[in-house]
């Protein structure tokens, strides 16, 4: 498990370096001072996991996650509770409060372990799913068996995902990462990191603040795409 730390505090990051270093499984591929650097590391060394800071001078944590199109999986580290929901809500696998406790970072690690260990036993590109693909979707007593053609839009709602189709809007216990891994990049556009979009559902395109877009989809929905994917979107849909 390759883990980049991001937090604008040299003590913090020593302080949870040593705690990960008691973990063998546990390489520490990096570490930032500011969300500016993280930006361009995370882009370069592909860590499995950011543990990473919310409130740091400049950009803070989730404006940090707004610019990224590589998507780990995040734990946010941070002195401040307020912040919890806001952190599950764009997919954070778990939040801890500072000074962080061994205990708790020990639950921390067996989520870690268990989400990544997913990943890796996702189908390689050989069952990659496509438009024309049809899967079964739960939700509650309720069943649907779904042509992926007709699905809109995926939104990540803490560990949970919501799927847009037709007029339904079923929750499934999957991760966002997950079904980024699985849906075919040709069809299915990873807009931010609580949205995938399906590209044949757009209907309308707009400039939008700092350089991203504002996607408009056939049923309704609108996306907000950060300028770092935005200008990733812009290649694929271009001559």
């Amino acid at each position: 498990m390759r883990v980049l730390i991001v937090d604008d505090e040299r003590l913090a990051r020593q302080e949870l370096k040593s705690l990960l270093s008691t973990y063998p499984g546990i390489e520490i591929a990096g570490e930032c001072g500011d969300a500016v650097s993280a930006i361009d590391t995370i882009q370069q060394l592909k860590p499995d996991v950011v543990f990473l800071d919310i409130q740091m001078p400049g950009k803070n944590g989730f404006e940090l996650l707004e610019e990224i199109s590589f998507v780990p999986e995040v734990v946010f580290v941070t002195a401040h509770d307020e912040y919890a929901i806001r952190a599950f809500e764009v997919s954070a696998l778990d939040y801890l409060l500072k000074p962080v406790q061994p205990a708790r970072l020990s639950d921390t690690i067996r989520k870690l372990t268990t989400r990544l260990q997913e990943l890796k036993s996702t189908p390689e590109k050989q069952n990659v799913l496509n438009e024309t693909d049809q899967v079964f979707v739960k939700d509650g007593e309720k069943c649907w068996f779904v042509k992926l053609g007709d699905v809109r839009l995926f939104e990540s709602e803490g560990n949970y995902v919501r799927i847009y189709f037709n007029n339904y809007k079923p929750l499934i216990l999957r991760s966002l990462n997950y079904l980024d891994e699985r849906l075919s990049t040709k069809v299915f556009f990873r807009a931010s990191r609580k949205h995938i979009i399906n590209l044949h559902w757009v209907e309308g395109i707009e400039n939008w603040f700092n350089g991203g877009l504002l996607v408009k989809l056939k049923g309704g929905e609108q996306v907000e795409i950060s300028r770092r994917q935005a200008v990733k979107l812009k290649e694929m849909m271009s001559l």
